[in-house]
């Protein structure tokens, strides 16, 4: 199912690299004319990402070295690492032999890189660019690398990819088209029995193992999404490594480009949550599918372009999943919506979070996140809240120390429209008491959806703005406070009955109410020399809510303090107290 899925994403996306080939960010060529002879250096990109190109994919497993086809990283070209600059330097001679066996070690990647190329080079006699390569650095080329104007660049970025490039030449020599039929007949190795590939459903010679692709958090090399250790309980029938799941080349180099591509630095088809990487793609490349996938990426609030408005992006999103939902952006039946989690491991890459639904529901159900956590906003210049990344940051100390699993189950429920997890609302609590009753719009926002969610017991269910048909004493005893508070800063100047009271109000309210009750008097008596007006308006509300209680409870349940917080957020943003504004 899965691998069907990123088979198809593979063929959905057209320009995608061809069998045997990717697509390689390369900073710097060394550009030779046809003889060998060092002209200079040229950089390609910006400092911080190089240029792409289509070369011949390159497997590194194991401690040997297994240098690229004409292009690779520094140590692999230039025969230089880090470590040549600081072994003159050092005076441990442990700490120096320890440089001097890795600069061994890179001379050693440099010697298989010229050996690699020069056996190439004798396979296609008649390319003379291949030729060029080989003597170039049968010139010594390296010396006149090292004294180019740009070398003091690549000292400084010494793991990024360089290749070779012929003066007067459009194409690097790693894109020569001798390399890409050396691509495509390549890595046959063994016949293996013919078999039906399970992707394609097709005759193939199956491949022995999948190319591996790296992921954040796992093995910089690469890890594989499909592989079988030999003689460990997975084979079977005498099978041996992937021929247990037997996939053809083009298949197997299908899935993984895709991947690769979804997982490549500046994807919008990605994001991670703690140490789980999600891809996500549609089935169709249609409008309704591509906003959906820009749509997600934004939500998420993962985003780096700083220079867009939030305000409009967050309100764009939900644009479009309510068109989608709706039905006026159209979408066909048939077309799906796939989210894959991924996490590092050390045999292979372990698939955590597999979701499949059509475009429809899946539009639904983020629309339902919208809804459940709209929430009234009186602020002169209101804020997108659904994202996730603001979620998360309003229910942890300054947006760090986030609860393991928890972004995981948050992005579930938003996914599937099930309920919030109970972590999320406990967290949110407990940010408020830590904050005196810090009850920000985003969570007042969380404790609003992940209670209509559960909606446990029947309970009345909250509203956007105030409702004063709802009678739950919490959500009545949250209304009170907020009344109180107003009364006591509009004769006194200040709040302190949040901070002093707020957070026992909201658990054992029969034990504080009592005090403050009391306390409120001597604010109104104050209040009403000055603003006889203002007084009255305070102890019309008061008697309103007092008129609905019948008792101070003894306590509050946590989803009850949720809704006393609820109760004291809607008051304060009744548009009834535009006089209090100041609030």
């Amino acid at each position: 199912m899965i691998l069907k899925a990123l088979y198809d994403y593979y063929n959905r996306c057209g320009d995608l690299a061809p069998t045997g080939m990717e697509y390689k960010e390369i900073s710097f060529l060394v550009v030779i004319d046809e003889k060998g002879n060092f002209k200079r250096l040229e950089q390609r990109g910006d400092d911080k990402n190089g240029q792409k190109f289509l070369v011949m994919k390159g497997v590194r497993s194991g401690k040997t070295p297994k240098p690229y086809l004409f292009w690779d990283n520094v140590e692999y070209v230039f025969d230089y690492c880090k470590e040549q600059a600081d072994v003159q330097e050092e005076a441990d001679e442990a700490a120096k032999k320890k440089l001097e066996e890795e600069i061994a070690k890179t001379h050693a990647k440099n010697v298989a890189l010229i050996e690699k190329i020069k056996e190439v080079a004798n396979l296609f006699p008649e390319e003379k660019e291949l030729r060029a390569v080989c003597d170039f650095y049968d010139k010594g080329g390296l010396d006149a690398v090292r004294e180019d104007s740009l070398w003091p660049n690549v000292e400084k970025r010494s793991t990024v990819n360089v290749s070779f490039l012929i003066e007067g030449h459009t194409k690097i020599v790693a894109e020569n088209p001798c390399l890409r039929s050396l691509a495509e007949s390549s890595n046959q190795g063994k016949k293996h029995k013919q078999s039906v590939c399970l992707i394609t459903g097709e005759e193939c010679d199956p491949v022995a193992t999948t190319t591996p692709t790296a992921i954040a958090g796992g093995n910089p090399s690469g890890s594989r999404l499909v592989a079988f250790q030999t003689n460990k309980g997975y084979d079977s029938y005498g099978k041996s490594q992937c021929l247990n799941a037997p996939m053809s080349k083009d298949a197997e180099a299908a899935f993984t480009t895709a991947l690769n591509r979804m997982l490549a630095k500046g994807s919008h088809n990605k994001f991670k949550l703690g140490n789980r990487t999600f891809v996500f793609w549609a089935s169709s490349d249609d409008e309704a599918s591509r906003k959906m996938e820009d749509g997600l990426f934004d939500l998420l609030g993962f985003t780096d372009e700083r220079d867009d408005d939030p305000n409009a992006k967050i309100e764009e999103v939900r644009k479009v999943f309510k068109a989608i939902s709706s039905g006026s952006l159209k979408t066909n039946l048939d077309d799906r919506f796939y989210i894959l989690g991924l996490a590092p491991n050390v045999a292979r890459i372990a698939v955590v979070y597999w979701s499949e639904t059509s475009l429809n529901e899946f539009a639904t159900n983020i629309e339902r996140h919208f809804s459940d956590m709209e929430i009234v906003d009186n602020r002169k210049e209101p804020k997108p809240y659904m994202g996730l990344r603001n979620m998360l940051s309003a229910v942890t100390l300054s947006g760090s120390n986030v609860t393991p699993n928890l972004p995981e189950a948050v992005a579930k429920s938003i996914f599937l429209g099930i309920p919030y997890p109970y972590t999320l609302f406990s967290s949110c609590i407990r940010r408020i008491r830590a904050e005196s009753g810090d009850i920000r719009i985003t969570r007042a926002a969380i404790m609003k959806a992940y209670l209509n969610r559960l909606n446990d017991n029947n309970q009345k269910k909250i509203t956007i703005m105030l409702d004063k048909q709802n009678l739950n004493p919490g959500y009545l005893c949250g209304r009170l406070f907020a009344v109180l508070e107003g009364l006591q800063f509009a004769a006194n100047g200040q709040d302190t009955i949040r901070a002093s009271y707020m957070n026992a109000a909201s658990s054992t309210p029969s034990a504080v109410f009592p005090t403050i009750l009391k306390l409120s008097n001597s604010h109104y008596s104050k209040l009403a020399k000055d603003k006889k007006g203002l007084a009255i308006f305070f102890d019309n509300q008061k008697k309103e809510i007092m008129a609905m209680i019948q008792d101070f409870p003894d306590t509050l349940e946590l989803g009850d303090q949720g809704r006393f917080f609820l109760g004291y957020y809607h008051q304060k943003n009744e548009k009834a107290n535009k006089e209090t504004d100041q609030l």
